[in-house]
């Protein structure tokens, strides 16, 4: 991992010291991440896109400090959720999270798969 993915690892650890949320699996990809959590109870967690908005925010200025590159943009808008509904949903996504370095050779984002795009890892 790359001191910028680091960075991102240490600030997606440092969630629940400032929401009400338990941290699961997690992995920092060459230029993206996955990652499992879960808010607390109806009417007591702040809003998703708050959680991961303060974690993207912290994380980008981490990053930015580490490379000397203040204001630079380091995530794309917005970001993908999906609800986890029962245990074996879970079990699945755990193993796809786990598992994900390993398929990266194949991965439709992995700018090595697309001749002539000049790309190096932001992670």
């Amino acid at each position: 991992m790359t001191s910028a993915g680091a960075v991102v690892a240490s600030c997606w650890t440092e969630i629940p010291a400032h929401f009400p949320v338990e941290l699961d699996a997690f992995v920092v990809m060459p230029n993206h991440v996955h990652g499992i959590l879960f808010l607390a109870g109806a009417g007591h967690a702040p809003p998703l896109q708050t959680v991961v908005g303060s974690f993207k925010s912290a994380a980008a200025r981490g990053v930015n400090r580490r490379r000397g590159s203040p204001s630079r943009p380091v995530w794309q808008r917005g970001f993908y959720d999906r609800v986890i509904r029962d245990e074996r949903e879970l079990q699945v996504l755990r193993t796809y999270v786990v598992d994900n370095p390993a398929a990266w050779a194949v991965d439709p984002e992995n700018p090595s798969r697309h001749p002539g795009v000049v790309s190096a890892p932001w992670l």
